[in-house]
């Protein structure tokens, strides 16, 4: 029996994935008044992708049948946003976005942290005998 399931690589995964949003917003805020920056921001859609094809799991009842768990799962990939121009100077940020995407990227992380709180919780009580 496996002792952590699918459930704690997800939230595992979706940890990393706010934490990366965390660092790329911060620095796009941080450049904001950099000559030329281009901001940038995590895919989402290669993040997801990778979490949904390392959850699938399979029996594999010969060495010749292909397995359905990817050897080479990605994290968040970051892409910088070209041809956008906010400022005068060739700058691509833009602050009030910038912050919003900050906000809904601390609510997800408090979300998912809260969960992941509730699972080792839930483990505590199982340990414990529900005492």
């Amino acid at each position: 029996m496996e002792l952590f399931s699918n459930t704690f690589r997800s939230l595992e995964n979706a940890l990393d994935y706010s934490n990366t949003k965390q660092k790329v917003i911060s620095q796009n805020i941080a450049n904001s008044d950099t000559p030329n920056y281009k901001a940038k921001e995590v895919d989402k859609t290669q993040s997801f992708k990778a979490e949904l094809e390392s959850s699938l799991e399979s029996y594999r009842t010969d060495v010749r049948h292909l397995a359905f768990t990817p050897e080479d799962s990605q994290g968040s990939t970051i892409v910088t946003k070209k041809n956008v121009q906010y400022n005068n100077n060739g700058n691509s940020v833009d602050v009030d976005k910038e912050m919003t995407d900050l906000a809904a990227n601390q609510i997800y992380y408090n979300a998912v942290s809260d969960r992941l709180s509730g699972k080792f919780k839930s483990l505590e009580n199982v340990i414990k005998g529900g005492k």
